[in-house]
């Protein structure tokens, strides 16, 4: 019996050479499907944060609080001294918004791991860490959606502040960007972390208090650390370990066109630590998640 033209076009032996052209173009689906996976979860971060225009809003209110309030009320008695990367004596609200602006950095990592929280039990992440896709790369793809609108959200806070005369060189803004997305890296990172260890929203609200205040307000970002070593040296020792400081400082350095070593190996350093943590503590076989019983807390 004699086979079909159409046939003999789809069935090819292991020695014909259809083999190697399908295995090498499996092998180039694997990569594709790795960015498919990366742009499909950053796509989808993009359009919940343009679609919730409340979210982008109330983001910048707590910044252009303080800037535009308490920054006008200790504008008399906070000034700062010239010490680098200022060149003379600056003005309080000069000084505060590269703090200002990680603060938003700040929020919104741990908003992203808030939702992260709520996708890992019922959401779409769900569904992905129960998927062959590695844990590093989920982790990763949600780490650097939250990094982009976060930067997003901290240029648009350095477009408004920029009308109140800061200062700031123009090369500044772009020499900070790569400062913004190494901070937000750490800074999500943190989040990612944190949120592995709290498996209900009700308790990832008193987590974020534990967190976002203290490293906050113990840090150079609202007063600069020789003040506080005046006051306390047991202070500002905690203020000089703490890592939203250094992301502050490389973030302050990068505006005014300089560049902050130590300040850029501890912020790298902490990234990679606290990504590797919660890279295991998702490993359903290792972290936290095992525990559980898996991503859902089902039986696995």
């Amino acid at each position: 019996m004699s086979t079909p033209v159409g046939a003999s076009a789809t069935i090819a032996s292991p020695t014909s050479p259809v083999a190697p052209r399908e295995t090498a173009h499996l092998g180039r689906l694997d990569a594709v499907g790795y960015l498919i996976c990366l742009g499909g979860i950053v796509r989808r971060e993009l359009l919940r944060f343009f679609n919730q225009k409340e979210r982008f809003f109330s983001a910048l209110v707590r910044p252009l609080v303080w800037l535009f309030i308490f920054a006008a009320g200790f504008r008399n008695t906070l000034g700062v001294s010239i010490e680098p990367p200022y060149q003379t004596y600056v003005l309080y609200e000069v000084y505060v918004v590269p703090g200002l602006a990680v603060m938003i950095q700040l929020f919104n990592g741990m908003q992203s791991s808030l939702s992260m929280v709520y996708d890992r039990e019922v959401g779409s992440m769900k569904v992905l860490l129960t998927s062959p896709y590695p844990r590093w790369l989920l982790l990763l793809a949600k780490l650097i959606a939250g990094v982009t609108v976060s930067v997003v959200q901290a240029y648009a806070f350095l477009a408004i502040a920029w009308f109140w005369d800061l200062d700031i060189p123009a090369v500044g803004y772009l020499a900070a960007l790569p400062a913004f997305i190494a901070a937000g890296l750490m800074l999500g990172s943190i989040g990612l972390l944190l949120s592995s260890m709290v498996k209900q929203l009700e308790n990832f609200a008193s987590v974020m208090n534990f967190v976002i205040f203290p490293m906050f307000f113990a840090s150079s970002a609202l007063y600069p650390l020789w003040r506080i070593r005046e006051s306390s040296e047991t202070l500002y020792w905690i203020c000089e370990c703490n890592p939203f400081t250094h992301a502050v400082q490389l973030v302050r350095f990068a505006l005014y066109g300089q560049f902050e070593p130590v300040s850029c190996a501890v912020v790298l350093g902490v990234t990679f630590a606290f990504f590797t943590l919660a890279v295991v503590a998702y490993d359903p076989g290792r972290g936290i998640m095992a525990r559980r019983g898996g991503p859902a807390g089902d039986p696995s």
